[in-house]
């Protein structure tokens, strides 16, 4: 080896900074599929066992009760509300943080990345404090007969607060690393800005647009803690599937816990494969726009 290949940067010498011995790559491989078999693969299997444990008769009896398919008809209404609000204003966000400048961006920043660094209880204590028959706006609600907490709006308002942050996280840094060269030549070759935003900023963010509304939709399907706070527990009315979950737990209805549980590992699993088909589909697609940007 020359003396001068000696000292280039590891950048020169790819094979060598990426190579393993065949040992290592087996170690590393174990650990991994160790971990995941223990922290993910296990506790999974072992929830649609037990749903399974006293036969399909009494899974199926379970999802005939009337409270658990209002908690499921909740879940999906709750979602089907929130994930649409968030991947739009998310991407509202997402558009005016990557492609222009002004005052107070960094707090804008700041804002979405709030839920993520708050326990989803006190998400849910604050639209206590806000709209709770003690709070700020209480009086004012209950005089017009308008019904936050322990009512439809709440939970609605408690999922959007804690998913806002997965569609724009998503979107963020991909539209960052675009630039705005594609958007200022539409612009000066006469288009409108909604014409521009329409036919060449969405196009080029699509996919991630899609993955962030998959993973705020598997939140929002899953989130106990805010919506606990502000459901109230009402049987029938407010429990969403998680909630439902426990109250079966804690009245030692154990398989029926289990069988909503594995509904909402389903929907879950379910969601995953979807975002895992469509990068396998359009993988092609998605490598054009990398190397084109």
């Amino acid at each position: 080896m020359a003396m001068s290949d000696r000292f280039l940067p590891l950048s020169h010498h790819p094979e060598r900074a990426t190579s393993e011995t065949a040992p290592t790559k087996a170690v590393l491989i174990a650990v991994a599929g160790l971990f995941l078999g223990a922290i993910l693969f296990f506790p999974l299997v072992t929830v649609f066992i037990e749903a399974l444990r006293k036969g399909w008769g009494t899974l199926f009896g379970t999802f005939a009760d009337p409270d658990t398919l209002a908690a499921i008809r909740l879940t999906l209404l709750v979602a089907a509300i929130a994930v649409p609000f968030n991947a739009a204003v998310g991407l509202a966000a997402s558009w005016a943080i990557a492609k222009f400048e002004f005052r107070g961006k960094n707090l804008l920043l700041t804002l979405i990345d709030l839920p993520f660094s708050i326990s989803p209880v006190i998400s849910g204590l604050v639209y206590v404090l806000l709209f709770g028959a003690q709070g700020w706006l209480g009086p004012w609600l209950d005089q017009h007969n308008i019904h936050i907490i322990f009512a439809v709006p709440g939970i609605v308002l408690a999922t959007v607060l804690v998913t806002f942050p997965f569609v724009a996280r998503e979107l963020i840094p991909l539209m960052q690393s675009q630039g705005t060269s594609e958007e200022e030549a539409a612009l000066m070759l006469g288009a409108s800005g909604w014409y521009t935003f329409l036919k060449v900023t969405l196009p080029n963010v699509k996919w991630a647009l899609l993955y962030g509304v998959l993973l705020c939709n598997a939140r929002a399907m899953g989130e106990f803690g805010a919506v606990s706070v502000v459901s109230g527990h009402i049987r029938g009315l407010t429990n969403t599937m998680p909630l439902h979950i426990e109250i079966l737990y804690n009245d030692y209805n154990f398989v029926g816990a289990f069988a909503v549980a594995s509904l909402l590992a389903g929907l879950a699993l379910v969601t995953l494969l979807a975002k895992t088909f469509l990068e396998w589909r359009f993988a092609g697609e998605l490598a054009a726009t990398s190397r084109r940007h």
